[in-house]
């Protein structure tokens, strides 16, 4: 059987070996952030018992990503990208030994957690756009939808695992010393496996640093306005309606388990969006894609108000579990959109936009949530956000008709000769 017949289920990305590695690296470093996510997050609100600054977690690590993103993804465009991801992953095994420190000195500043966050963020910002672009360098186009469901699953399996061991962890052993020692092994794992990696970067125009060159990536993403589209839709749909943050104060408070409790909560969107990828992988979406992300992003919000109003724990996982799905339909619509119609010269300028749209959703979110709970309270923080979410999807429907229309996704599968 000849490659052009092999099935949707036979996944030949698997096949190579530096793309297996790539894979390996990013399952572990993705697991030891999440793992660590919750030992943070538990022990800042163990310290201080205020949601706000739950929301100042999330602004510690956005800050950097706003203030180096186009450093950044210049760098990744201009440098060995393999070589910049090993200095990255370095970087995280030291974040994570910082915070193993902190606490094994027995420290109850959240100032010195904030600070480790700070660097957090600015490894976290080198990484992204890095590791973005190198992904299409490592299987043949026309695998490359493929290789995108793949790239999904595997994350959302680590966003499962992570905050489930790190729960866990964390509950048997009475502390987050563990999990962060945890944390700083699988990160020296994920070094390991990239340090493997041996694709060679295609020939890229060497192009000095300038105000034009750093900013190509934004005159790019501002002529796609289906891709414009698709990455703000996201960036403020989340940015409302995440509320990760707040997870803390459900377990604690609203559901009443403990730090095992906070780790299935955080998992539930990770099941979702793992089964919802992998359904993807073997069901592309192959029309009306435009329509299929603004209904699910729609559903986003509805199960983020359901989350918010529930005082069960098997509700709560269930709705989380459904905005995890709802979620990765967007996330695979826009990173097949992204990656492949970006020249590879602008790869990792394009992707540090994206970036920064993903933090002002992710970290920016989390600070937008625990500066609403503090303000309205955490229930009603949630809430809103949901309804906010709604409305934007309104906006965008009305804002951005190229991206309403979109039908088909171009990917490299119809290119094949």
């Amino acid at each position: 059987m000849g490659e052009s017949q092999l099935l949707p289920t036979q996944t030949p990305a698997l096949a190579y070996p530096d793309f297996t590695l790539y894979q390996v690296a990013r399952f572990f470093i993705v697991a030891a952030l999440e793992m660590q996510s919750v030992a943070v997050g538990w022990q800042v609100y163990e310290i201080t018992h205020r949601p706000l600054d739950l929301g100042l977690v999330g602004l510690a690590q956005f800050l950097p990503g706003f203030l180096l993103f186009l450093v950044a993804g210049h760098a990744a465009d201009r440098h060995n990208r393999t070589r910049l991801l090993n200095i990255c992953y370095a970087g995280f095994i030291v974040c994570s030994g910082l915070l193993l420190a902190l606490t094994l000195r027995h420290s109850h500043s959240v100032y010195a957690i904030y600070a480790v966050l700070l660097l957090l963020g600015v490894v976290r910002c080198f990484n992204w756009p890095a590791s973005r672009a190198l992904l299409p360098q490592l299987v043949p186009a026309e695998y490359f939808s493929k290789a995108v469901a793949w790239n999904a699953s595997l994350f959302q399996a680590a966003t499962i695992l992570g905050p489930s061991i790190g729960g866990i962890l964390y509950a048997l052993v009475g502390g987050p010393a563990i999990v962060y020692g945890t944390a700083t092994v699988a990160s020296f794992i994920a070094l390991i496996a990239t340090l493997r990696i041996r694709t060679k970067s295609q020939p890229r125009p060497a192009e000095e640093m300038s105000f034009h060159t750093v900013m190509a990536g934004f005159r790019y993403v501002w002529r796609e306005k289906v891709v414009l589209g698709s990455i703000s839709l996201d960036m403020f749909a989340v940015l409302l309606g995440g509320a990760v943050a707040l997870l803390p104060v459900y377990a604690s408070e609203i559901l009443r388990t403990g730090p095992w409790g906070l780790g299935l909560l955080r998992s539930a969107p990770g099941v979702g969006a793992a089964m919802m990828a992998l359904f993807l992988a073997q069901r592309p979406i192959r029309g009306h894609a435009g329509w299929i992300m603004l209904i699910c992003v729609a559903g986003f919000g509805v199960f983020t108000i359901v989350f918010g109003v529930s005082r069960s724990l098997p509700i709560s996982l269930l709705a989380l579990f459904m905005v995890g799905a709802t979620d990765m339909v967007s996330v695979i619509i826009r990173a097949t959109l992204v990656q492949i119609a970006t020249p590879d010269e602008m790869r990792g300028r394009v992707n540090a936009v994206d970036m920064l749209f993903i933090g002002a959703s992710n970290e920016l979110g989390e600070f937008e949530s625990g500066l609403t709970a503090h303000w309205f309270g955490t229930e009603r923080a949630v809430v809103l956000g949901g309804i906010g979410t709604l409305i934007v999807i309104g906006l965008w429907a009305w804002l951005f008709p190229a991206l309403r229309n979109a039908d088909k996704l171009h990917t490299g599968e119809e290119t094949r000769t």
